[in-house]
């Protein structure tokens, strides 16, 4: 396992205590690490307590003398400052988390949140575009952002000017988040002060960056990775041809995500990207309808487009220790060298996902089964 995205549907087991919520902060936040290297780290040494104490030899073979590890001190800081800010922390694979985000082979191991954080959990499509956004293409992101906010969809973007701003304030009364380049706290540009305090009090605001780290000019592609990681499908409205929309464009594409645009004048700057876009494939966009169409199959539940409503799940199945064994014995019997999809194993032996999830992690943890990326189970080799 090197990433999230090579665990199939099961994301690496979050931390459980408190002790291990501060050691995946403290290797998060150490100096060269960043989220590559933090599941790297993780996949090799068990633990992010074990990863923190190879760093410094990891560090000493590849030539920086002297590394320290970030002290518990600073990462203390950070959680009291989150506290005093009303921020929550949010470790992949724990509630809360955005879950297309578990996909990403550099998903953020941690988020800072603010707002109505159980949006995050809604299926969602991005809205992106130019800073100086022309009166028909902010008129356009606000129709786009009404119909999917209203079919169901969270809309997700960037808190930027222009398209951004008007996509979140015409999704805000159904459902938005704002993906932030510095600290969740810090709002940048100061002129969407107002909105950033209307998506807190209806929406979300989240950010990998720590509490208070005011944005750079290289946090913007992270930020737009997690914007598209974070969608199904992502909408550029207006685009130079350079532009950071492009690069959330391209982002999109690597992860798989649907890449759609509205295209624009050929003389016009800011449809550059978006008809680029289009020679090279992307789905034309006239309105909502043409998204919802492209997003079909992953569509909400008609349930869900009124309210996002958390259904717990049912609690697991008591089963003796003999069953609990013949189970993982049923399971290891389907299973060899050659990787099979999950779901199959999970089709053969007639059960519940429920059910058997939990096997299949206890099979992982005692080294008897291996994920493969793509939703893959196999023997160890």
């Amino acid at each position: 396992m090197t990433g999230p995205g090579l665990t199939s549907n099961h994301p690496p087991l979050p931390p459980t205590t408190e002790a291990d919520r501060l050691d995946w902060l403290r290797l998060l936040r150490s100096r060269r690490v960043g989220p590559m290297t933090f599941w790297r780290l993780l996949a090799e040494h068990g633990s992010a307590a074990a990863g923190l104490a190879a760093l410094p030899g990891v560090a000493a073979a590849a030539g920086v003398e002297g590394y320290r590890v970030c002290p518990e001190g600073v990462v203390q800081a950070e959680l009291d400052a989150g506290n005093r800010a009303g921020a929550r922390l949010l470790f992949l694979g724990t509630p809360g988390y955005p879950p297309g985000l578990m996909e990403m082979e550099d998903a953020p191991p941690v988020l800072w949140a603010m707002g109505q954080v159980e949006l995050l959990a809604r299926p969602a499509v991005a809205l992106v575009g130019a800073r100086n956004a022309s009166s028909l293409g902010a008129r356009t992101a606000r129709l786009l952002a009404a119909g999917l906010a209203d079919a169901g969809w969270l809309v997700v973007s960037g808190l930027a000017r222009g398209i951004d701003a008007e996509a979140h304030r015409a999704a805000l009364e159904r459902g938005t988040a704002a993906v932030m380049a510095g600290g969740v706290d810090v709002i940048y540009p100061r002129e969407n002060a107002l909105l950033a305090a209307e998506i807190r009090a209806r929406g979300a605001l989240i950010s990998e960056q720590p509490i208070g780290v005011q944005p750079q000019a290289r946090h913007f592609p992270t930020r737009n990775r997690i914007v598209s990681g974070m969608a199904q499908g992502v909408v550029v409205v207006e685009a130079a041809v350079k532009s950071g929309s492009l690069i959330t464009a391209r982002c999109a594409l690597d992860q798989g995500r649907e890449v759609m645009a509205v295209p624009g004048h050929p003389l016009d700057g800011r449809a550059g990207g978006c008809n680029l876009l289009l020679r090279d494939g992307a789905r034309l966009v006239r309105h909502a309808e043409d998204v919802l169409e492209a997003l079909a199959p992953l569509a909400p539940p008609a349930a869900e487009r009124c309210v996002a409503v958390e259904i717990p799940p049912p609690p697991p199945e008591r089963r003796s220790r003999g069953e609990t064994l013949a189970l993982h014995q049923r399971i290891l019997d389907r299973l060899g060298p050659v990787p099979v999809p999950e779901d199959q194993v999970i089709r053969d032996l007639g059960g519940q996902v429920a059910q058997i999830a939990p096997a299949l992690t206890d099979l992982e943890l005692e080294g008897r089964l291996e994920r493969r990326p793509g939703g893959l189970l196999s023997r160890p080799s």
